[in-house]
């Protein structure tokens, strides 16, 4: 059963200025450019917190926090509240809607199957997010999740929110303008528990966190002196329905640093894949995979060449995948590229990020690094539908890092939770 709560959100008040100045992509996504760049916008950009630049970096961002409260940079809300958020952009010339609902999720552990991940994680990460929790104790970034909505009863609940006068309008730096909604009727919230409640939740982006908070929720419990209402029990969380039109994944898209595209490697992918040579533009590389969604095909270029591959239908092909493709979701596209294209032709064994293998989300950005020597090779793939990621999830089965790239990100900036030993979120009568 799932138990949202409204919270006493923290945000950012006027005195703080231009919003604009203030929000950040997730700290996850940000580089150290990105991260210079925010520091130049303002002295109290987001950045300042979740990704410091000072050695320090818990303890700066725990010392700015109540800085900032003190100053009147950020302030508590009076009264508790769940927050419709939305986020309108373009597409290839096509403009999306995408609506969900900000709250606390009581934390579950995957065992529970309430909330259940969908990619595989990482210790480092982790102990980043956690030791940032213990310092800070305030969920700085949300979780993003997907749920089922068949009634559309949350959906009908969004809408009529966004008819409402906002709260809070800000475009970020890719042009994703957000708005956010506030809701503090507790009849309404109450309903809104009322149409969660049987659902079962899937992360879709913040994996690190979640499990990071879950390791800190148990830290404080093993310390006795909490209630089920100890806001530590909850995270600040974004969910959005899978029936949302405008929940939009994109490809990830692998570049490799050692590995050459020889006449070797060529006569190896032959084995597996039809292999027809195409022009080496992005167009051409982004039309074959639009027309062959659904067939396990992938795009290769190394600067010089473009090849769409596309699996064979043939016995002996299916007969080496079933034995040499993990178990773990072999349908998929990003795991035959793993184990057949990496491990077995190219026998690139393990890879790590930044030093062998980057994951670009755009075409053009994947045949430029290319082409400035940053990587050299690319494969492109299709996207997995919001729907089948949901699916997945579900039977516990887990996808490869970076399979997925839920579109846009939650901007960080708009609201912080406050899960200090002290905070409790009371469940509404």
């Amino acid at each position: 059963m799932v138990d949202i709560r409204p919270f006493k959100a923290i945000r950012y008040t006027q005195k703080a200025g231009n919003p604009e100045n203030l929000i950040t992509q997730p700290y996850d996504k940000i580089d150290a450019e990105m991260q210079k760049e925010y520091y130049q916008k303002s002295p109290y950009n987001y950045c300042r917190l979740i990704l410091p630049m000072e050695e320090n970096k818990y303890q700066v961002a725990q010392q700015r926090i109540q800085q900032w409260l003190k100053e009147g940079i950020l302030a508590k809300e009076t009264e508790p509240a769940v927050f419709v958020s939305r986020q309108e952009f373009t597409l290839d010339g096509k403009k999306y809607e995408r609506t969900g609902l900000i709250a606390a999720l009581r934390l579950y552990d995957y065992s529970e199957n309430t909330v259940f991940p969908h990619e595989i994680t990482y210790k480092a990460p982790k102990a980043d997010r956690l030791n940032m929790l213990r310092t800070v104790q305030k969920d700085l970034e949300p979780v993003f999740l997907i749920y089922s909505d068949h009634e559309r009863k949350t959906l009908a609940f969004l809408q009529e929110v966004a008819k409402t006068k906002p709260i809070i309008q800000v475009t970020d730096s890719l042009q994703v303008k957000h708005t956010v909604w506030r809701v503090t009727d507790p009849q309404k919230i109450k309903q809104l528990q009322a149409n969660l409640s049987s659902k079962t939740m899937v992360i879709t982006d913040g994996h690190h966190r979640y499990e990071s908070a879950l390791a800190y929720r148990d830290e404080m419990r093993s310390k006795g002196n909490w209630t089920a209402d100890s806001a530590f029990n909850f995270h600040m969380s974004y969910v959005v329905p899978v029936q949302e039109e405008g929940l939009v994944v994109l490809p990830t898209h692998r570049l490799l640093k050692e590995f050459k595209l020889t006449d070797q490697v060529l006569q190896g992918l032959k084995r597996f894949f039809d292999v027809s040579e195409t022009k080496p533009t992005v167009e051409a590389l982004e039309d074959f995979l639009k027309s062959h969604v659904n067939e396990h095909a992938f795009c290769v270029y190394d600067g010089l060449k473009a090849y769409g591959l596309s699996l064979k239908h043939d016995k002996s092909v299916y007969d080496f995948v079933n034995a040499n493709v993990s178990k773990e979701t072999k349908i998929f596209d990003v795991v035959i590229l793993r184990d057949i294209v990496f491990k077995h032709i190219l026998k690139t064994g393990q890879l790590n990020l930044d030093e062998n293998i980057l994951y670009v989300r755009w075409t053009k950005e994947a045949v430029d690094k290319v082409n400035r020597g940053e990587a050299s090779i690319a494969f492109l793939v299709n996207p997995i539908s919001a729907q089948t990621v949901a699916e997945i999830a579900q039977q516990h089965e887990l996808l490869p890092e970076k399979s997925t790239d839920f579109y846009p990100k939650m901007v960080s900036g708009l609201m912080m939770m406050d899960i200090s030993v002290s905070e409790k979120l009371q469940a509404l009568s």
